[in-house]
């Protein structure tokens, strides 16, 4: 065992010396190993950034809804069989509260009508475009997760009124930053519902439904004990088709495996191909290595080297030349997070000690398996041909 440890210690030795011997051919039979490393760790710290800026963008929109609507999230061949559902209002809201009021199991907490559009808001003094505003009741306040920095949510007598008052003048609510580094969070405003009627085109008053659960955790219970009462409110008999759809957040996170598919495909191409470009280097250089020194090596076999020394050391030089360049890759990986985080601040920029170690690991089995061969015939070779070979 301290035989092996010996060979081990000076082969290491050896082999960083022959890297600081050769820096520059070095440093360029690396290169394709350190375009491999910062491909797997941007790919990874991408996936990684877009699930906790996702899940972070959820809690802002709160987590714990529930969505009612005559159209579903996703893509539908079928559209005739939707484009003729009854539209939603007000009243069925209600009708849904006094459903769950009345169930004391009940999973759900409270029903609210919700429109929505982009407008322009103006005041005396200011005029902003694009702002999305949002009409509802005064249980509005009871459906979302961020707080009041100033003043308060209009209140029933306000809402049934149809007051012209919003949040933005009788209250303000906390910053809350952009969706995914995309769009901005605190670009909105709440006004009464029956105010918004009066402003914007409803379709005769059609709303979506926005429902808040008690527990997030059954979310999938939720949405079934919402889909039953949904029936009730319709009066759909069983058997019927549902005319609506209730969706949760969730599906939006369905929607991003895609995207996530695609960055990790075009990720391990970029990967693969690098690590492979860096592999043949490596094999190559490790191929000249082996001539360059071949009357090395008959001395040391000659001198009583055993095979496995001989391998072991040129496998551990074109490990460590990948090692090197695996550390170097990292390097770039975090340089470039930062300019990224400079320059996208809402971005979350995620650098996982799995990920460190798969890019190393991925590093050292390109070393091993570029350097086995060469390493293998030097140490095949014949001690007295080694010796005469010039």
């Amino acid at each position: 065992m301290g035989k092996i440890l010996y060979e081990l210690t000076e082969s290491i030795r050896i082999a960083f010396a022959q890297i600081r011997a050769n820096k520059l051919r070095s440093a360029l039979t690396a290169l394709g190993v350190v375009i491999g490393i910062v491909a797997v760790t941007l790919m990874g710290t991408a996936i990684n950034g877009i699930d906790i800026g996702f899940d972070r963008s959820l809690a802002m929109l709160g987590d714990d809804m529930l969505y009612v609507q005559k159209w579903p999230w996703r893509n539908v061949d079928d559209w005739w069989n939707y484009a003729n559902r009854p539209p939603f209002h007000a009243e069925d809201a209600d009708a849904l509260n006094k459903i769950f009021d009345g169930d004391p199991d009940s999973l759900l907490d409270v029903a609210v009508p919700e429109a929505d559009r982009s407008s322009t808001i103006k005041s005396p003094q200011n005029q902003v475009s694009g702002v999305f505003t949002i009409g509802s009741t005064a249980d509005y306040g009871r459906t979302i997760s961020v707080d009041f920095q100033e003043g308060r949510l209009f209140n029933d007598t306000e809402a049934k009124a149809g007051r012209q008052v919003c949040v933005l003048v009788i209250g303000v609510l906390a910053k809350q930053g952009s969706f995914l580094g995309l769009f901005s969070m605190d670009n909105q405003t709440v006004i009464p519902l029956n105010a918004y009627k009066k402003f914007f085109d409803t379709r005769n008053g059609e709303v979506q439904l926005r429902v808040k659960m008690k527990d997030k955790l059954q979310a999938n219970d939720s949405q079934e004990e919402l889909i039953g009462a949904m029936r009730r409110v319709r009066g759909l008999l069983p058997g019927q088709r549902d005319n609506f759809s209730v969706e949760q957040q969730q599906a939006f996170k369905a929607q991003l495996d895609p995207i996530k598919g695609r960055i990790a495909f075009a990720g391990i191409f970029v990967t693969g191909l690098a690590l492979f470009v860096g592999a043949i280097g490596i094999m190559n250089i490790t191929f000249v290595s082996v001539r360059e020194r071949t009357k090395e090596i008959g001395t040391r076999k000659a001198l009583g080297a055993r095979r496995r020394t001989i391998l072991l050391q040129f496998l551990i030089e074109a490990v460590a030349i990948c090692f090197v360049g695996g550390l170097v890759g990292l390097g770039f990986t975090f340089g470039l997070g930062a300019v990224v985080k400079l320059l996208m601040p809402s971005f979350p920029i995620v650098f996982t000690f799995g990920l460190v170690l798969l890019s190393l690991f991925a590093a050292v089995v390109t070393g091993v398996l570029s350097g086995f061969v060469p390493a293998w015939g030097a140490s095949r070779l014949d001690p007295v041909v080694a010796l005469r070979y010039e």
